[in-house]
């Protein structure tokens, strides 16, 4: 009911308002001035939101959800607190290279969950490999060491150990090639990292996937490949009670043992 006296009122206004400045050429070229930047930022608006939403729907359909340039404190949390929450009382796949930064530290973001899944398989570096020393001279850092990088890798062992010793639901196997990926696999959530030879980890991007039911998606992708790792007649199973790496053939049936290191 009031739109009428409304329009009445603002174009009443308006034409005050033009009278005045409709015989000044500067006010004339500043509105067309303005009217021009006004279009020209509303059309690349447009254009950068249509490519915005193509790129969006493009990491949907791939099942991408967080992919920061760097992990900062607030991203650090976020990935922290979607990784408790998706592990509770579920399995966890997890390939890495130490584990001693992944979930042996106290603060780190799997130390809590792992004490409290249901079921977990774990893949890391055999400390007596030769990738365990290419990877450890790979990085350029006077703390990062052959010595330093097996002392990890046992104290890992050692903290899965104590959990299985509880818990009883814990497998560990040990690859002996340069680690290539970084996953750890929760409920519907994938965490992805590249081992970039020279860089830290910790330093490079972190990718989150998410199951989103198609093939289409690099979840089943990523999944697959930590399948046809873990199931790898290659790769020996570290038995927690006789410290044996178990090896056995492509049905599950144990073919030998030795000794770690």
């Amino acid at each position: 009911m009031s739109l009428p006296y409304t329009v009445s009122f603002i174009s009443s206004k308006f034409l005050v308002f033009w009278s005045l400045i409709e015989n000044e050429k500067v006010f004339l070229v500043s509105i067309e001035i303005i009217c021009a930047m006004i279009f020209i930022g509303t059309l690349n608006y447009a254009g950068s939101s249509l490519k915005d939403r193509k790129l969006a729907k493009a990491a949907k359909r791939a099942g991408l959800v967080l992919a920061p340039s760097r992990k900062g404190l607030f991203r650090h949390k976020l990935s922290k607190s979607l990784k408790t929450k998706q592990g509770m009382a579920r399995d966890i796949m997890l390939m890495g290279s130490t584990g001693y930064r992944t979930f042996v530290q106290p603060k780190t973001d799997l130390h809590e969950t792992l004490k409290n899944c249901r079921e977990a398989q774990i893949m890391l570096l055999d400390p007596s490999s030769e990738g365990a020393r290419i990877r450890s001279k790979s990085i350029p850092h006077p703390d990062v060491t052959i010595d330093r990088f097996r002392e990890q890798i046992q104290m890992s062992i050692d903290f899965l150990k104590g959990l299985n010793e509880v818990h009883r639901n814990l497998r560990l196997k040990l690859y002996s090639d340069v680690p290539f990926l970084k996953l750890t696999i929760l409920g519907d959530y994938m965490w992805v990292q590249h081992y970039h030879s020279g860089v830290d980890v910790e330093s490079m991007p972190e990718y989150v996937f998410k199951h989103n039911g198609k093939t289409s998606g690099f979840y089943e992708f990523f999944y697959q490949y930590f399948l046809n790792r873990w199931n790898d007649p290659a790769i020996p199973e570290y038995d927690f009670e006789t410290g044996e790496l178990i090896y056995r053939d492509v049905a599950g049936r144990r073919l030998e043992g030795d000794k770690l290191g």
